[in-house]
Formats: C-alpha cells, structure tokens, sequence
C-alpha cells in the first residue's frame, strides 16, 4: 500500500499596510529650534503641495520649536498667530518643557544655558550676560517673565504632549516599550531615547517621532524619526502621510525644497 502525503499549502499572510483615514493629508514637520527661515521655506513648500491635496489637511508639529538656533521668539509668534498654510496641532518638546519650568524655577537654567537657553533667552531680548558666566539667573527669569507676551506663553503651555491618527502615533521623543501608547508618561514622550530607538517590537501604532537627530528621515517598521538636525544641518522635513502613501518635503541648506 502507498501512502500519499497531502501537500502543504504554505499561504503568505497579508502584509498591513499602515494608513490614514481617506481624504485627509498629514504634514507631520521635526523639530525647528529657532530657524525661522527653516519654517518659512518648508511653509512654502507645504503650499505648492496643496495644490494637488484633498479638502481636508492638517499640519503636526512634533516639538522643539526653541533653543539652539538664533530665533526662537520668531517661530512661536509665527506657530501661535494662527494663519499657518493649513490647520495645525502642536505638541511639546523637551526644549519647551525645561523653557516652562525655568519661569518657575530659576535655578533650571544652569542646565538649560548648557543646551539652547541663551539663544532662547536672547531671541526674547534678555541679557545673557550674566548666565553665560553662570550668574544672574533669577534676573533672567524676571527680564523673561517681563518680555514673553501671553501668546507665546499659552501657545507653549497647550501644546499636547501626543495625538493619534489612524494607524500612526505622533509624539516628540518616543515611548516606552512594553506600555500602552495610551499610558505613556510625559517624561518618555519628551525625553526617551536609547530604550525606544533600540526597540525593534511593535508598539501597537508607528511612532512618528523627532527628538535625536539624524542626517535623513529614518524609517524602521515600527517608527519613524524626522528630526534631520535643522539647526545645525539647514534640513527642516516634513513626513506626509495620505490613506496608505508616505514622502518627504524638505528644505536644503541652500534654501531650496527637495
């Protein structure tokens, strides 16, 4: 008697292809710190592209709108007027979480000097004298307080610390592995990185994120980072998510879109 082996039928299982809902156009933009010129240019890119972009698009800003570069107080007025190219949802970055604490808490800026504060400070008018020798803290605080108008205060006290949109996750820094996208804590949404960027797992949606610059979007299956060092680089990057596409705006160093 033979016996035949019924052959195995090996079916490839159906790759998801993350997406948003229909009819909707995300620009998803890294983080600015203080180049104005930087969010002019890619503001100006992002309005050639409506062109061709459904009824309803929306404008993400991941964070660290200050610090670093020279125009800090330029980029908070230009994000908190309200008149941007399309609608827009800001969230917080790190930068802006220590700009918050400083108006509490003088003594913050001893770290603070160390990673952008001055350039901040400056931009709003402050002498930064004294606390580029490590002194005059408190009267920093106080010539800040004086000069930050009310708009730029409520505009970076708002800001969410994530949002979410279809099958993508929006937040400045990254998440905690291993805890519910939902319960993440602001200091892993602001401050996270080695844990996050060597998770190679799923985290329930793909992280969009900025953060820890790189020299180009970098895009992994369970996240994506486009903090491409504005500051220091002259690349600001825009991630624009439409149903299931995904590409890139961004600026150059000579000014121009690419």
């Amino acid at each position: 008697m033979k016996f035949f082996q019924q052959p195995r039928i090996f079916e490839k299982k159906a790759t998801v292809v993350p997406s948003i809902p229909a009819g909707v156009r995300l620009y998803v933009v890294g983080d600015i710190h203080g180049r104005i010129d930087l969010l002019q240019d890619l503001e100006g890119l992002i309005k050639g592209d409506l062109a061709t972009g459904p009824a309803e698009t929306l404008t993400i800003f991941l964070g660290d709108y200050i610090d670093r570069g020279p125009r800090s107080a330029d980029v908070v007025e230009r994000l908190s007027a309200s008149d941007f190219c399309t609608p827009i949802r800001t969230l917080r970055g790190n930068h802006e979480e220590v700009f918050l604490k400083f108006l509490s808490d003088p003594s913050v800026l001893d770290s603070w000097r160390k990673f952008g504060g001055l350039e901040t400070l400056h931009s709003y008018g402050v002498n930064v004298a004294g606390p580029m020798r490590g002194e005059g803290y408190e009267q920093a605080q106080a010539a800040l307080t004086a000069a930050l108008p009310p708009r730029h205060r409520a505009f970076l006290e708002q800001a969410e610390l994530s949002m979410a949109w279809g099958d993508y996750f929006f937040c400045h820094a990254g998440v905690r592995p291993g805890v519910d996208l939902q319960r993440q804590t602001s200091d892993d949404l602001l401050w996270i990185r080695d844990d996050f960027l060597r998770f190679e797992g799923a985290f329930g949606q793909i992280v969009v994120h900025g953060h820890t610059p790189t020299t180009e979007p970098e895009v992994r299956s369970n996240r994506i980072n486009i903090d491409t060092g504005a500051y220091a680089s002259s690349v600001l990057t825009a991630l624009v998510l439409e149903g299931e596409t995904r590409r890139f705006l961004a600026t150059t160093a000579a000014g121009k879109g690419r």
